[in-house]
């Protein structure tokens, strides 16, 4: 029970996360302003979480060492999560000439793709096995991605 608990708390911080991204951005006032200043509000934020939590593990005796191919792996996530927030920034703002991208067909797109990218790879490099009602929602998340890039275009 405490997983599920755990996995709902995640999947709600997630949400806000997006939303308050979309938020953020619309409150940069010049279109001169570059939106990576948010980026590094986000990111400080995160990483002040992130201390206080090895604070707090520091004071219950937890061991903090790890291997070097854990941090090399968490170094390559925290890529890849840094270049999509400022990405994320930016696609709320618009890019140039073209029109920013509503929150209601961004967030769904990336959480779709993330699904799809995510569950193929697993299947993919670690060779986990998936029934026919996962890949189904895989299927659906795919359908469900077109239909918001189609349905955006209009």
């Amino acid at each position: 029970m405490k997983t599920f608990t755990v996995l709902i708390l995640v999947t709600l911080c997630y949400a806000a996360y997006n939303l308050l991204v979309k938020v953020s951005t619309s409150h940069i006032a010049s279109s001169d302003t570059p939106p990576i200043l948010a980026t590094i509000s986000l990111q400080v934020t995160a990483l002040l979480v992130s201390l206080s939590y090895l604070a707090f593990l520091g004071r219950q005796s937890v061991s903090i060492a790890l291997p070097t191919r854990a941090w090399l792996w968490g170094a390559g996530a925290g890529l890849c999560i840094g270049i999509a927030e400022v990405l994320y920034f930016y696609l709320f703002r618009g890019f140039g000439n073209e029109r920013q991208i509503s929150a209601s067909t961004a967030i769904p797109f990336v959480v779709g793709g993330t699904i799809v990218i995510a569950v193929t790879l697993s299947w993919i490099l670690f060779r986990e096995t998936l029934t026919r009602g996962q890949w189904a929602g895989v299927g659906f998340s795919l359908l469900g991605m077109i239909l918001l890039a189609v349905n955006s275009s209009h």
